[in-house]
């Protein structure tokens, strides 16, 4: 009975008010959808239905076929060659038995690193031109700071012939090389 006194009470553009009002709350309730709790722990997170036909239909190629499907993803999408990952990524090798020691054949080394130990007071000026000379894009005052922070890297990843000129010629104005 009170219902029906509040709405004799209320206008006709107050109620129409509160008619949309309630209407749009009804088709925000329905395009927002319900808050999901997330999985705990442990438990895997669900995947969607075409995500999981995706997985499905992969799961079911061969080498060859997955080999077109990469090549193909791969120009779709403008990705690089990149070099495969190793499956556990980088891991630490078990340690080898002195007979596979014996049998396996030494790596050569192919890069080199020069580093100059110390040079000699008296000729500090020449080490500083000649390293201004052999080195791009130092000026004057980065290689008396270069010279003056020995030790230090002059240059990695080199050749050996480059590592051993470099040396040659910083040794002739009193440096140290070491070439690792």
């Amino acid at each position: 009975m009170n219902t029906v006194r509040l709405i004799k009470k209320i206008s006709f553009r107050q109620w129409r008010s509160f008619s949309r009002c309630s209407t749009l709350q009804q088709e925000v309730a329905e395009v927002i959808s319900p808050l999901t709790v997330p999985p705990p722990e442990g438990v895997d997170k669900p995947v969607s239905p075409k995500i999981e036909k995706i997985v499905a239909d992969i799961t079911n190629l061969n080498l060859l076929e997955v080999s077109e499907l990469s090549q193909v993803l791969k120009k779709r999408l403008n990705l690089p060659d990149a070099p495969a990952m190793p499956m556990g990524g980088f891991a630490m090798a078990a340690p080898a038995s002195q007979e596979e020691e014996e049998v396996a054949p030494k790596a050569v080394k192919s890069s080199f690193t020069v580093k100059m130990i110390k040079f000699d007071d008296k000729q500090k000026v020449a080490l500083i031109k000649e390293v201004k000379s052999l080195l791009e894009g130092f000026n004057l005052v980065q290689a008396k700071k270069f010279v003056e922070s020995v030790p230090t890297v002059v240059k990695a990843d080199i050749s050996k012939d480059e590592a051993e000129k470099l040396k040659e010629a910083l040794s002739k104005v009193g440096a140290v090389i070491e070439i690792e």
